[in-house]
């Protein structure tokens, strides 16, 4: 259930933003300890500006693992929420999985790496797949969601913020352009997780010019160990 009645039922065909969500970092427990966490994201109610670092009134309490451009706005897809109800046994909100845009048409085998879509006047490209955290357990009271997530491959992705502007639930997303080596958020996530002694689809990862740093550097340290 979102904050404002039942979900609507996203449409698989449109690439369209069904959710725009934010949410300023908070304290939760773990354990004997307390942790800062930016997990908690709830739709707004009109335009979010998005910026070079991410939306307005949108914060991230682990600034060395989240945020900054290549990480500026968190993505999922809404096709994949049945499922993690089921699993769950229990009503999800958007913003459930900590992201900024829940999406649809859009599911990881849909997006390639370098991908560039045009929303109102932002510009917005694909940098990454999304790494699920242990906070994302944390807010779902769910040990292992983080790992059920990683291994289903519906971990979402990130964009880099091109060109700013606003986004609001309703608006669509058009592909301004797809680069020609064709690699998709799935693809990247199975090299990542599943083909670390792969050294040729690590190298193709590598390649993808696109590709955000971070994950330039693991590979990059995994292939020379190899």
């Amino acid at each position: 259930m979102g904050r404002k009645g039942r979900r609507k039922q996203v449409e698989h065909k449109e690439r369209k933003i069904v959710s725009v969500n934010v949410g300023l970092p908070a304290a939760v427990r773990h354990g004997s300890q307390t942790v800062m966490t930016g997990i908690f994201k709830y739709p707004s109610e009109g335009a979010v500006r998005l910026g070079r670092t991410g939306p307005d009134g949108d914060g991230q309490a682990d600034l060395k693992h989240h945020g900054g451009p290549d990480k500026a706005v968190c993505a999922y897809s809404g096709h994949h929420y049945p499922e993690w109800e089921q699993r769950l046994e229990r009503q999800l909100g958007w913003g459930a999985f900590g992201e900024n845009l829940t999406l649809s048409g859009m599911d990881e085998e849909a997006v390639v790496i370098g991908d560039r879509y045009r929303c109102g006047q932002a510009l917005l490209e694909v940098s990454q797949p999304r790494q699920p955290c242990f906070k994302l357990g944390l807010r779902h009271e769910e040990p292992q969601l983080t790992l059920w997530v990683q291994q289903s491959g519906r971990t979402g992705y990130y964009f880099r913020v091109v060109e700013e502007g606003e986004a609001a639930a309703g608006m669509e997303l058009s592909l301004e352009h797809r680069p020609a080596h064709g690699m998709t958020v799935a693809e990247a996530n199975r090299i990542y997780y599943t083909a670390k002694k792969d050294a040729q689809a690590i190298r193709e990862l590598l390649v993808v010019p696109e590709l955000a740093d971070s994950w330039r550097t693991v590979l990059s340290s995994r292939l020379e160990s190899l």
